[in-house]
């Protein structure tokens, strides 16, 4: 495929300007938004229900067993047919198991096992949902602005990492995690909202129709052929299997080990939230190590969305490779870094670090794949990458699981980044063609 002109520095909202992916854009804000609520909430309704680490590590296991049949699928239905109906139906199917959920939970139905059902069912459906919608971007904003889109989408994503936690951690402190559940189910509404109004030529549906074919193993063969896809693509894969089960074991750091040094920090967010006139209607702390919870969360989200802003500021300025080895380095440094910290102010700080490098690595990563391979085999390719990343992620989690239930999280993470940094290095060296990309 040919290769796309580069430009020094562009505008870092320059996608915005297409009306499609507008409504797009804020529609997935409000949507992710109350993904990220959910997240937090049913990971703090698993320890909460059970005390056990060990029992986040298995909901994130079980969630790996729909996703290499979902995603291969998905994939081939996204070169198949019309990516915008298949994202109303996937967005549709995630809100109704929202709601299913949040029945569960504000009846006094809920076990643990009825989570980690919901967990697969979920995964599931967002292995059908994350092939579709990557590859219709380029539908929305054309190749011109495809690589300021895909960073901007991070940005959206990981500004809603700032806004669902906080959100989360006020709703389940507050009203529990029933709200938390009920409210995602209802954020759905904006996507499918903002797809129903779109103004798309159908000519591409068209085409997609008449000439795709649908074996699910293309983009497996298309990754394998290529030296840079198999190199971007294990990146991926290893450091969402070594350094993303972080988030996992958050809320074990906020009940453990940075409690001591968080507790003061809650407390006295709860004393103002309280003696105000509005912060006393709504937070009572009931459980405040959630709020912890919530604000290990939002520094993440805040590092993130300046991560995604500078990818989409110098994403398209050049030297997008070293680029990206910068971020396959800084991601498990900065980890590292959090996991030794004892300080709840330091431990912020270096999880700021974490989603800018974690951001940088991922839009890159993406952009490189999407700008190197043609449209026909798009979805399946895209399919596999998000098979890598969230089949890695969730077995990630697993591990990581079963190891804070043994070592410790601090531990646990410590060693995940360590690992994960050791592979990149040699990545640096088995892939020379990665870093040499413009």
């Amino acid at each position: 495929m040919p290769a796309m002109s580069i430009r020094r520095v562009h505008h870092p909202f320059r996608a915005l300007r297409h009306w499609n992916y507008r409504l797009y854009f804020f529609g997935q804000l409000i949507s992710l938004s109350g993904t990220w609520m959910q997240t937090i909430a049913q990971n703090w309704l698993v320890y909460r229900l059970t005390g056990s680490p060990v029992s986040l590590g298995v909901m994130n296991g079980l969630s790996v067993l729909p996703l290499l049949p979902m995603a291969l699928f998905g994939g081939s239905l996204a070169d198949r047919f019309p990516r915008r109906w298949l994202i109303v139906i996937t967005q549709s199917l995630m809100m109704g198991q929202a709601f299913l959920l949040a029945w569960l939970t504000w009846s006094g139905r809920i076990q643990v096992w009825h989570v980690w059902a919901m967990a697969m069912l979920l995964a599931a459906f967002q292995m059908l949902d994350v092939p579709a919608r990557q590859a219709f971007v380029v539908e929305m904003v054309g190749e011109e602005d495809l690589g300021n889109a895909i960073a901007l989408n991070s940005s959206l994503f990981n500004f809603a990492r700032i806004i669902g936690p906080s959100l989360a951690g006020l709703v389940v402190a507050t009203l529990g995690e029933a709200m938390a559940f009920f409210l995602n189910g209802l954020s759905f509404l904006a996507v499918i909202i903002g797809l129903l109004a779109m103004r798309l030529p159908s000519s591409a549906a068209r085409r997609r129709l008449s000439g795709a074919s649908m074996d699910p193993l293309a983009g497996l063969v298309r990754i394998r052929s290529d030296a840079i896809l198999l190199g971007l693509v294990s990146m991926v894969g290893v450091s969402a299997f070594l350094s993303m089960p972080y988030t996992t074991l958050l809320p074990v750091f906020a009940r453990t080990s940075l409690w001591n040094s968080a507790a003061p920090v809650v407390e006295t967010l709860c004393r103002v939230a309280e003696g105000s006139r509005l912060g006393g209607a709504l937070l009572s702390c009931v459980q405040p190590e959630a709020v912890a919870y919530g604000l290990m969360m939002g520094a993440v989200g805040v590092g993130a969305v300046t991560g995604a802003l500078l990818a989409a500021t110098y994403g398209d300025a050049g030297g997008r490779g070293r680029m990206l080895t910068w971020g396959n380095m800084g991601f498990p440094v900065a980890l590292l870094g959090f996991s030794l910290s004892r300080s709840f102010f330091i431990a912020l700080i270096f999880l700021v670090l974490t989603g800018i490098a974690f951001v940088w690595q991922n839009a890159l990563a993406n952009t490189l794949i999407q700008t190197h391979v043609e449209d026909s085999v798009r979805g399946r390719v895209m399919g596999v990458y998000t098979l890598s990343f969230q089949l890695m992620m969730r077995l990630g989690g697993l591990q990581a699981g079963l190891m804070a239930g043994w070592l410790g999280a601090p531990a646990t993470v410590a060693l995940g980044a360590i690992a994960s940094l050791s592979y990149m290095l040699w990545a640096h060296q088995r892939y020379p063609e990665i870093r040499r990309l413009p």
